[in-house]
This record gives C-alpha cells, sequence and structure tokens, in this order.
C-alpha cells in the first residue's frame, strides 16, 4: 500500500450504499467547482494546487534558512496561533521521540517551542526564563503582523533575544513568514532586515500547513519537507476532479459525513490509536470546525486519544446520546518493537499476551473498539496509514483539506471564511479600550 486508504464499510449499517453512491454528481460538482474557482469563497484557493507547485528551488531555500536555525539555535520559537502553528505542531510531534523535550537540544536538533498561542502572562514568563539560559531563534508568523496573541509574543521574545544577543546578531535568528508586501509584520521585517517568507494572499491559515507557514519549522525540526511535499502532491493527484467517485477518498469522505450529517449524527470524533497523532487531531479540528461551523449548521469536531480516553470518553461514545460518528486514523506499521515477556508468576493474568508485540495487542484494542461502538450504534470510518512518516502524513493532510473544501460546498457554506472568529476579538478591544472602539467599549461596559 503507497497511500492512505479511506474504509466506508462500517457506515452502512446506519446509511445505505446508495445514498452514498448518490453523491457522486454533487461531490463532482463541488470538486469542479473548486478547480474552476466558481464557488464560495474562491478567492482563498491557493492551497488546492499547493504542493505541485511548490519548486526544488522553493524548497532549498527552506532548508537553508533551516539550517542556520539549527546549526547557531538550542531552541527555536514558532509563534503563531491557529493555522500558524497547528500544522506545523502536528507534524513535528508525529514525526518527534514522544520524549523530545526531555532529551534537551542537541547540536544540530533544536527544541522546537511554540509561543503566540494564547495569552497566557505565567506560560509567557516561564517560557522566557527558560530562555534565558539559552541560545534561541524566532520563527514569526502572520500575516497581518497585529494579531494580538502572537503580537504579544513576538513584542516580548524580540526584546529579549536583542538583549541577549545584541541587534546585529538577532537579524540572523529571526525569520518572518507573512505578507509579501503590507502589514506591521511585513514592514517590521524590511526596517530590520530578517529573513521572510511570504504567505500568499489567496492561502488561509488552516490550509497553509504546506506552505512556508509549515514546511519551515518542520525543516528547522530536522524532518523531510520533500518527502513530505511528495505525498500530498500523490494526493492532489488522488483527489483530483477528474478521478471517480468510488477512486477518489476526498470526495467519499465528503459523502459520507454529509449523508451521517442528515441522518442525525451531528458529531465527528476523530480517533487515533497512536499518541503522536494527538496534534493531527487538534489540526484537524480547527480545520473541519472553522470552515464548516457557519449559518447554524456544521458537524462538531471532537477528538480522542485511545486507549487512553476509553478509560474516560469511551463510556459517553459507547453509551451516550446516539449523534455521534467516528473517524479512526490507524497506523499498520509501528516504527518499532517490543514484546511482551512471559512472567513464571503470571500474577497479572498476561501471559497469553507473551511473546506478542505491544502493537498486536493495540490493533486488537483498535479492533474490537470499532466493533463495539458499531455495535453500540456508533458508525465509523477508517483511515489507514502504511506508516508514520512525512510522505503518508503529506498524503493525510492534504486529503483532509480537499476533503474539507468539496464537504463545505456540499453543506453549502463557504469553508474558507470564519465571521464568527471576530466577535470575541471585538469585545476584548472594547473592554481594554483599544483606540478607535470607544463607542463599543461604552456599550459593553453598560452591561457589565
Amino acid at each position: 500500500m503507497d497511500r492512505i486508504k479511506l474504509s466506508i464499510d462500517r457506515v452502512f449499517g446506519f446509511v445505505s450504499q446508495e445514498a452514498i453512491a448518490s453523491y457522486a454528481a454533487a461531490s463532482a460538482a463541488a470538486n469542479e467547482s473548486l478547480h474552476r474557482a466558481t464557488g464560495k469563497g474562491n478567492d482563498f484557493l491557493g492551497w488546492l494546487n499547493l504542493p505541485s507547485s511548490i519548486s526544488s528551488a522553493d524548497l532549498d531555500e527552506i532548508e537553508s534558512s533551516a539550517r542556520l536555525l539549527r546549526s547557531e539555535c538550542e531552541v527555536v520559537v514558532v509563534v503563531g496561533i491557529g493555522g500558524s502553528y497547528l500544522g506545523a505542531k502536528a507534524v513535528i510531534d508525529a514525526l518527534s521521540n514522544s520524549f523530545e523535550q526531555l532529551q534537551g537540544s542537541r547540536k544540530g536538533h533544536p527544541l522546537i517551542l511554540y509561543a503566540g498561542h494564547n495569552i497566557s502572562e505565567d506560560y509567557l514568563f516561564e517560557l522566557q526564563e527558560l530562555l534565558k539560559t539559552k541560545r534561541f531563534g524566532i520563527i514569526s508568523i502572520s500575516k497581518s503582523g497585529t494579531t494580538t496573541e502572537p503580537a504579544i509574543a513576538f513584542r516580548l521574545l524580540k526584546a529579549q533575544l536583542e538583549e541577549q544577543q545584541g541587534k546585529k546578531e538577532t537579524q540572523r535568528l529571526i525569520v518572518c513568514i507573512t505578507d509579501k508586501a503590507r502589514g506591521a509584520l511585513r514592514t517590521l521585517a524590511t526596517q530590520e532586515n530578517y529573513k521572510t517568507f511570504v504567505i500568499e494572499d489567496n492561502i488561509g491559515g488552516r490550509f497553509s500547513v504546506l506552505s512556508p507557514v509549515g514546511l519551515l519549522p518542520i525543516a528547522v525540526a530536522g524532518f523531510d519537507v520533500r518527502a513530505l511535499v511528495q505525498g500530498a502532491v500523490e494526493m492532489e493527484k488522488d483527489c483530483a476532479p477528474d478521478r471517480a467517485f468510488e477512486e477518489n477518498p476526498a470526495a467519499r469522505y465528503a459523502a459520507v459525513r454529509n449523508e451521517l450529517y442528515k441522518q442525525g449524527k451531528k458529531i465527528e470524533i476523530l480517533v487515533n490509536f497512536h499518541p503522536k497523532l494527538h496534534y493531527i487531531a487538534e489540526w484537524w479540528k480547527q480545520l473541519y470546525g472553522e470552515s464548516e461551523g457557519k449559518e447554524h449548521k456544521g458537524i462538531f469536531p471532537a477528538a480522542v486519544d485511545f486507549t487512553t480516553d476509553l478509560h474516560s470518553m469511551g463510556q459517553w461514545i459507547q453509551d451516550g446520546e446516539r449523534t455521534i460518528f467516528e473517524t479512526v486514523i490507524s497506523v499498520c506499521e509501528a516504527k518499532h518493537r517490543k514484546i511482551i515477556p512471559h512472567s513464571e508468576d503470571n500474577l497479572d493474568g498476561l501471559n497469553f499476551l507473551a511473546g506478542k508485540h505491544v502493537d498486536e495487542v493495540n490493533k486488537m484494542a483498535e479492533l474490537g473498539t470499532m466493533i463495539a461502538h458499531v455495535d453500540g450504534g456508533v458508525p465509523n470510518l477508517k483511515i489507514e496509514l502504511p506508516q508514520l512518516d512525512e510522505r503518508y502524513i503529506g498524503q493525510l493532510l492534504y486529503f483532509f483539506e480537499k476533503a474539507c473544501g468539496i464537504s463545505g460546498y456540499l453543506l453549502g457554506v463557504n469553508p474558507f471564511d470564519q465571521p464568527g472568529v471576530e466577535a470575541y476579538k471585538k469585545n476584548m478591544f472594547a473592554l481594554l479600550e483599544k483606540p478607535g472602539y470607544e463607542a463599543e467599549s461604552k456599550a459593553i461596559k453598560a452591561r457589565l
């Protein structure tokens, strides 16, 4: 198997094969609309052919900047929020040693940390305390440079880096990924002569992981961005409009989701049986939540880590309200092997597992859970990755992106805007008495 594989057999006790097949024309039309840029949000489709448009020279430039940061820094802080950090963190966590942070920085292998994804004073204080004894670099990611969370973090970290390394050295240790011509971060980067990469205007944050937004941090972490892009290119071809519905995994996933939603399945739970996939689910939650939650419509995206969460959320999933379905990400081959040993006294009663690989037990837990949940009224889809590596993760990322675009159009919403995100910002700025918000400040304070 050289591709990730989507299996939908375990939804057919809940929806018919005919019902899913009936989406073929609508899915094809949605896919065509994406590629012809005739649908809603057609000014944010730069991600659509992004993998195949990335040149070797583009990757050379990314890898060159990554080598500089890798050779110079013990720690690299990625400053961004939402899609400006989630994609990179998802891939880095999926490919890293589970105990990376405990191993500490090694030559040519900086520790990747994150800032600007919250407004926690304690988090920023503790991060800056850690960095006092470290040679660190910054990758600052923002189209505007004025988004509150990353702007605060970057202001603090830039000042600290200049104090520790001097202004001239700081110029080498900051890379900005921002708008090509506009915005506060672009202006600052030009003034300070920072190395920059461009976030194209037609690529939204949650679809940006295969742009420099994701590729540079992933390369700094030491992973093969060429293989990641190769996998995405393969899936770009597999999900193209000329692929038949039965052979197009993105079209089929979008169709199944929408039919289950029509049948009252309002919540999709993304399930993994590999802890390294936790942040893949966090990235997926933003992708689908921000794309489809419009006009009082949309499937609610949730996620669980099994088998861990079988001992907490498992009860609700098995016996709670039947408004859910699950999509299981399964990794076929573990990277390492651990054999369960024989015990002479067998006090734990596990000698029946002696001689088995731990992953054999995990796979039976996975299969047993899927069967139990289907029996309990929860439809299950399954996405199989042959192994956890850059190429297959690249396939997975593009598959989810393409399916999201098709699914949003099937739902009848614009999958590429996020008007609801602005509501909290307006209230926050009014409460903080930001200049220009005087009327809003007066109105909101009258409600308190």
